[in-house]
C-alpha cells in the first residue's frame, strides 16, 4: 500500500508516541550493509517515505548485536559472517529528544535470495553511493557519505 505523505507522517508520529509510553528512552540499530562491488543495501519501508538503512529498535533486554542481526533478517534476508565494525552512534532529535541509532558497517555477509516485499518493507536493492535512488533519506545521505567520502562524523542522526 503507498502512503500519502500526511498519512505517514501520522503513523510515524503515532508508533513514536506509543514508543514514548512504552520506552521512555529508545535505541535502534542500523546497518551500512556494503557488498564487494561497493554498493550499499537500502531498503524502502511501506510507513515513511525514501530509502533507509536496515534496522530497527533494540528491545528491552536484548544486545545491540542481536537487534542488529534480527533486523538484517527481517528486512534484508541478510546474515552477517562477521563482527560488523561501528560507525558511530547518533541523536535522532528529528524523532524524539530520547532516541539515538547506532550505525554498524557490515562486510561480511550472506543473503541467499533478496526478500520478498511485505507489509513492512516494500522494496529492497543494492544501490551505488554514485547512483542513490533520488528519494534516499537525508540521514542515510549522510551516514554513507561518512563512509564513502570520509566526511566528518556527526552526532546528529
Amino acid at each position: 500500500m503507498i502512503q500519502t505523505p500526511l498519512r505517514s507522517r501520522l503513523r510515524t508520529r503515532l508508533s513514536h508516541l506509543a514508543f514514548l509510553l512504552l520506552r521512555p528512552m529508545t535505541l535502534g540499530a542500523r546497518a551500512l550493509v556494503v557488498d564487494t562491488e561497493n554498493r550499499v543495501f537500502l531498503v524502502r519501508h511501506s510507513y515513511v517515505p525514501g530509502w533507509h538503512l536496515p534496522g530497527g529498535g533494540v528491545e528491552a533486554g536484548e544486545p545491540m548485536l542481536s537487534a542488529l542481526a534480527r533486523e538484517l533478517a527481517e528486512e534484508g534476508n541478510i546474515e552477517m559472517a562477521g563482527e560488523p565494525a561501528l560507525h558511530g552512534i547518533f541523536f535522532n532529535r528529528a524523532s524524539s529528544r530520547r532516541d539515538h541509532v547506532a550505525v554498524y558497517v557490515v562486510r561480511e555477509f550472506h543473503q541467499e535470495a533478496p526478500p520478498k516485499p511485505n507489509w513492512e518493507i516494500v522494496e529492497t536493492g543494492f544501490f551505488a553511493y554514485d547512483a542513490l535512488p533520488p528519494d534516499t533519506a537525508r540521514a542515510t545521505r549522510q551516514r554513507l557519505a561518512e563512509y564513502f567520502e570520509r566526511a566528518p562524523l556527526s552526532q546528529e542522526w
